[in-house]
């Protein structure tokens, strides 16, 4: 087995709440205010429509703002993937990735586990690179049947990327709320992925839209519990074995320093960290890059400058001579 290679969930579409359009030759993120489903080929148009989006649409051209869903596993953290992430713009490589408390970070002198302050008191995050950045996989039932929703495909999923907060702290806590009323029966209830729109003094009373994850309309806890339990024990008649499934993908994922590759890095930085914006879902908000007269300089580059830097700095500290005699 590769080292180094994190094993994530296998993909077999994506669902947005936003798109990539040309504009005056730029592409640029737009936001939009119902789901789209999507395979994973592009052309000129852009991301081709997985055929599971029409079959979620009542009726040709309807606004698609819930979509049933079910989860691979019971863990809520292998479910949704959250993270504070910058990534090298030059290359669509993460830089640091990191949860509030430590970051996994590439330095001048090779990957450091450091201690992660969160964006707001980072010195490296101050020109906005850095986001919460999170992937929600799902199970697509498109007509209440797992097999349409996934062509047949039970361990593959559709993935929601977001570094909107709303949308995150919403997600994360429905699945810890969920996880704890059902027993730690997550991969067995249906769900229901809905659209929900709010209006804030920063967005100038104009709707934002996130995610939010609920039980399916006219389902109470009570019978989506008992339907999930009476599931897992057909499952455990049938040899199928949930907990080793989700022991399987936190080893998958423990491969790898990062998940990201650098091909998904560039897609997601044109859509979630473009050099100008002013949202997370489905658009990020960057500032420009600066650039001298060489063209734009890297973040890999702007990286390295700073903890040169620091270093610099912290060396003077140590020996106040050295400082005097550079001065």
């Amino acid at each position: 087995m590769l080292k180094g290679l994190a094993l994530t969930p296998p993909v077999i579409g994506r669902i947005a709440i936003g798109r990539v359009v040309e504009k005056a030759g730029r592409r640029l993120p737009e936001k939009d205010d119902e789901f789209t489903l999507t395979s994973q080929v592009q052309n000129k148009e852009g991301w081709v429509l997985h055929p599971v989006d029409a079959q979620l649409r009542k009726e040709p051209g309807a606004k698609l703002r819930s979509i049933p869903v079910r989860l691979l596993f019971d863990d809520p953290d292998l479910s949704l993937r959250a993270n504070y992430t910058m990534f090298d713009r030059a290359t669509g490589r993460p830089l640091c990735v990191g949860d509030g408390e430590s970051c996994k970070r590439v330095t001048l002198s090779g990957m450091q586990s450091l201690p992660c302050p969160s964006p707001a008191v980072c010195a490296l995050a101050q020109d906005g690179n850095c986001k919460p950045y999170g992937r929600l996989h799902v199970r697509v039932e498109a007509d209440g049947s797992t097999e349409t929703g996934t062509a047949g495909d039970e361990l593959g999923s559709f993935v929601f990327r977001t570094t909107g907060f709303n949308s995150i702290r919403t997600l994360s806590a429905r699945l810890r709320y969920l996880f704890a009323v059902s027993g730690g029966l997550l991969a067995g209830l249906p769900l229901e992925l809905r659209l929900r729109g709010k209006s804030t003094t920063l967005s100038h009373r104009t709707p934002i839209y996130y995610v939010d994850l609920t039980l399916r309309a006219g389902s109470s806890q009570g019978q989506v519990v008992a339907l999930a339990r009476q599931e897992r024990e057909q499952q455990a008649a049938l040899g199928l074995d949930q907990a080793a499934l989700d022991e399987a993908a936190r080893q998958g994922l423990a491969l790898g320093e990062f998940e990201e590759s650098e091909e998904e890095g560039l897609g997601v930085l044109e859509q979630f960290y473009p050099e100008s914006d002013t949202d997370g879902d489905g658009a990020g908000a960057s500032p420009q890059r600066v650039k001298d007269a060489s063209g734009p300089i890297s973040l890999r580059s702007k990286l390295n400058r700073r903890q040169e830097a620091m270093a610099a700095r912290v060396h003077a500290t140590a020996d106040p001579g050295a400082a005097h005699a550079a001065a």
